[in-house]
């Protein structure tokens, strides 16, 4: 709900984060992490360190964010840490991929999951259609938008709760856990294809900095943005290894491998064929609380940007009731454009290198911040520095660097692609927001 002042209270700012997290990764994400390990212990384990990261994260930007008040998320602390260089490019990531990307990502999962029950529509079709309708609500006012928000995430809550009671409770036959128990190695959590497990595990997690975006429009930011980033994250991470329990009691591997839509093939394992249908468009309709929160969110970052600099002018100014439509507008271009030309894999990987990156840099930014001595107002500090920035930066970097690797092995040593799209695609979006950042110095003069 929105409070009195016409800013968002605790739980509303939680929901957001809630929302943003739970969405297309806990149902998309086990079928490719399944091709690097079959182990039902080491992908819970995968599990628990991606809550371990997300919560690193989540302590480290409390206190960033309680230093350095203000909306805008990555790109906001970035130009408060190093300087106006580095946060133009933080927003830049934001404005290209940070946003439209998970968004085409989140509408293209609803999509599949929606294709059982009206398969003669096409899925880019559904997509576009979804992206479409979620926009267009979100371009009324401020209340309308809490509201909303608050509606579809406890209304997720909710299916995901009985989605995990009914996995418990059901007749049906369960998968053996015990060869995975009796098999089991370190080994197989931490060999040649953690770091692209992780990658996986850590896009299922990503969102639990949502609220950072919006600290600006939350009643008591100092107090309540560390507060939102902890509920949200904790909550998240004990819904996540529930719901990976009964996705791996109820199916076999074998029918998961590869498969996007894993809560729907889950659920016709466990109620047949009708119910399990259904079931899977009610996950499908979850997934429009994740499009509808970054639809939401990423619009402030842009505008903010619009702001702050004169070449992309076009982005900034908001309607009479508040809602920035042109940045609105532009978010929705790009997502669309990845909607009808992209791949849910290459989508991922090219949006994971580099938001991963910028969470990376983020959080390296506490240590400047501490030597400067910046303390935020409200006395909030991160529970276990240094160790807590160091966990989360460490199996980050580690999966980036495997990515560009396995990106250079596929082309250039067996030959399975063309060329290293993840990696060009990166770097061509840092390379074309460094020029843009020039550009508009040449502008103002």
């Amino acid at each position: 709900m929105v409070s009195e002042k016409g800013k968002f209270s605790l739980w509303t700012a939680s929901a957001f984060v809630v929302a943003n997290m739970v969405g297309t990764g806990v149902f998309t994400s086990l079928g490719f992490q399944l091709l690097t390990t079959e182990n039902f212990v080491a992908i819970i384990i995968l599990w628990m360190i991606g809550g371990l990261i997300a919560l690193c994260g989540s302590l480290v930007y409390g206190e960033i964010g309680a230093t350095l008040p203000g909306s805008g998320g990555e790109y906001h602390y970035m130009n408060g840490i190093y300087g106006p260089y580095a946060g133009f490019i933080a927003g830049w990531i934001s404005l290209i991929v940070g946003f439209a990307g998970p968004i085409a990502l989140a509408s293209m999962a609803f999509s599949s999951y929606f294709e059982p029950l009206m398969p003669q529509v096409p899925p880019k079709l559904v997509a576009a259609a979804v992206l479409t309708l979620i926009t267009l609500t979100h371009c009324f006012t401020l209340r309308t938008s809490g509201v909303l928000q608050g509606v579809l995430t406890g209304l997720k809550i909710v299916v995901i709760a009985v989605f995990i009671i009914l996995g418990f409770t059901l007749p049906f036959e369960p998968q053996s856990f015990a060869p995975s128990v009796e098999s089991f190695s370190p080994s197989m959590v931490f060999n040649s294809g953690f770091a692209v497990a992780i990658i996986w595990v850590y896009y299922a997690y990503s969102g639990w900095n949502a609220s950072a975006y919006i600290s600006g429009e939350i009643a008591d930011a100092r107090r309540n943005l560390p507060r939102s980033l902890l509920l949200s994250t904790v909550l998240v991470s004990v819904m996540y290894i529930l719901l990976n329990v009964v996705f791996l009691r109820s199916t076999p591997v074998g029918e998961m491998k590869g498969e996007v839509e894993i809560g729907l093939i889950s659920a016709v394992r466990m109620m047949g064929p009708g119910a399990g249908a259904v079931m899977g468009g009610t996950i499908a309709f979850l997934l429009l609380s994740s499009i509808s929160s970054m639809v939401f969110i990423g619009p402030r970052v842009s505008e903010q940007m619009g702001k702050d600099y004169r070449i992309l002018r076009f982005l900034n100014g908001r309607n009479g009731k508040g809602v920035p439509l042109k940045a609105m507008a532009f978010q929705y271009a790009l997502a669309l454009a990845l909607i009808l030309t992209g791949t849910f894999e290459i989508v991922t990987k090219y949006a994971g290198i580099l938001l991963s990156l910028c969470a990376v840099m983020t959080v390296a930014g506490i240590f400047v911040l501490r030597k400067r001595g910046g303390k935020p107002k409200e006395g909030y500090r991160t529970v276990g520095y240094p160790v807590v920035p160091v966990l989360f930066m460490i199996p980050i970097l580690f999966s980036v660097i495997y990515l560009v690797r396995e990106d250079f092995i596929k082309t250039f040593v067996t030959g399975e692609q063309a060329a290293m799209w993840t990696t060009i695609m990166s770097a061509g979006t840092l390379l074309l927001g460094t020029a843009v950042y020039y550009a508009n110095k040449l502008f103002r003069k």
